[in-house]
């Protein structure tokens, strides 16, 4: 089939490679033209685990293109993808500005006849607008509607595209249910779940799913703190909590908290619709105040194990907002980072892809080239993202370069049994620490005679 994805984002770039590859002819189409220069010379403007050689791959085959020039990509479109940004605005809205101008665009040069299918996160009610703009702006043209929401994780995209757990399409008419058969005709015929409902639900599926996710965090999170006050290991608990079929154990790690582009978006989003409609979903307003105190309570914890924060060197292990993405949208990791500075700290991180991203969020930020070089000096050093990398830690190594050996660990990523006996001062998140006993001089950082995770943390100072 004639494939035709507008937008070249994450969602987008990812539909793109994903079509080709079952053996459609694609062309992505974009609005900034120096992204377009990228991707027609096969670099991807964004990381993404196997995407930049996919598309070299399917570039190569002659099945996927890329252009600045939409009305030649949606000439002979019989699907056309909009995979633009929704960003959310002050207040919480989805800001569809870019939907309207989309719709606009599809209706003055798409064909007769062309399924128009939502793939960007969007406000239940969106595909009314979207069809309304069609009809008035098309000149008699007939426009079947659809929506097809991604379920996509960043880092695992490629692999979300392409093993789906389910497809979700929302169809008004035979003809754009046909057609989105047959577009996903391969991976149906894989074995991948089919789920077909009208627009509204499967818009509203997509708010929902990210929510509840979101919903799932904060949970975690919230448990935290009720561990560390009763001395107990959120991460055990949480463990028990997932072996219920019931309950499932993704999403139920404690730690800084959820970011990135979606679930902040998202869970506002589907508050300000629920508004709108006269329901103010209180629950959802929660979530977000849990997320935001994750990151104010590792803040304060590294606060505490210092107790004066002017002028220390902090050292943040991973600024992207999860593993494996280039990503520092919403990061909570850059989110402490900004709490830590505006207390007075020296703050330096470290990241295997987003250090370069980090920076121009946070300029105050200094960065290193590895772990160690940023550690160097150090009085604290936090755990941010649990990027794999960060898992073999040589403390040895460690002791010798920082300050204080001080580690606070904002995603549990690291083993406790690791620290016992190391002279490390060890602080989690929702389990209790490792700290050596004091010495009989009086203690100090100094790491003698150490215990194994004292039921409560003892004052540095």
């Amino acid at each position: 089939m004639k494939v035709t994805v507008i937008g070249t984002g994450h969602v987008g770039l990812v539909t793109c490679v994903t079509f080709a590859s079952i053996g459609h002819d694609v062309i992505g189409t974009d609005v900034d033209s120096e992204k377009i220069e990228l991707l027609a010379r096969g670099i991807s403007p964004f990381y993404e685990a196997g995407l930049e050689e996919a598309m070299h791959t399917e570039t190569s085959s002659g099945r996927l293109a890329f252009t600045v020039d939409a009305p030649s990509a949606l000439r002979e479109a019989e699907v056309v993808f909009i995979c633009v940004g929704t960003p959310a605005r002050a207040d919480g809205e989805a800001n569809l500005v870019a939907m309207e101008q989309t719709a606009s665009q599809i209706a003055r040069h798409a064909q007769d006849d062309v399924v128009v299918v939502e793939k960007s996160t969007v406000p239940a009610g969106t595909a009314d607008r979207v069809r309304t703009t069609l009809q008035r702006e098309g000149k008699g043209l007939r426009f079947h509607m659809a929506s097809n929401p991604e379920f996509l994780r960043e880092g695992m995209a490629i692999h979300d595209a392409l093993e789906p757990d389910r497809i979700v399409v929302g169809v008004e008419s035979a003809r754009g249910l046909d057609v989105l058969r047959r577009l996903y005709a391969p991976l149906l015929e894989a074995g991948a779940p089919l789920i077909v409902t009208d627009i509204r639900t499967a818009e509203l599926a997509k708010h929902a799913s990210n929510a509840f996710l979101a919903l799932k965090i904060s949970f975690a999170n919230a448990l935290a703190r009720v561990c560390e006050h009763a001395d107990a290991d959120v991460t055990t608990v949480a463990d028990i909590m997932g072996a219920d079929p019931r309950i499932g154990r993704a999403f139920l790690d404690a730690g800084l908290g959820y970011g990135g582009y979606c679930f902040p978006k998202d869970v506002a989003a589907l508050k300000h619709l629920s508004e709108r409609f006269g329901y103010p979903f209180p629950l959802l307003g929660e979530v977000e105040r849990v997320n935001d105190e994750a990151v104010a309570a590792i803040a304060a914890k590294v606060r505490e194990a210092l107790w004066n924060l002017e002028g220390k060197r902090i050292a943040i292990l991973g600024l992207a907002f999860k593993p494996d993405t280039d990503d520092v949208r919403f990061s909570p990791a850059l989110a402490l980072a900004r709490l830590l500075l505006a207390a007075g700290a020296h703050v330096v991180g470290c990241d295997p892809r987003a250090a370069s991203g980090a920076k121009e969020e946070v300029p105050e930020l200094e960065l290193a080239n590895d772990v160690y070089e940023a550690a160097s000096g150090a009085h604290a050093l936090v755990i941010g993202t649990d990027w794999t990398e960060f898992r073999g830690l040589q403390l040895a190594a460690l002791r010798e370069v920082m300050t204080y050996p001080l580690i606070v660990d904002g995603r549990n990523l690291l083993d406790p049994s690791d620290f016992v006996g190391s002279g490390f001062w060890y602080y989690p998140t929702g389990r209790p620490p490792v700290i050596p006993e004091p010495s009989r001089s009086g203690g100090g950082v100094d790491g003698s005679e150490p215990a194994s995770a004292p039921r409560q943390p003892t004052p540095l100072w």
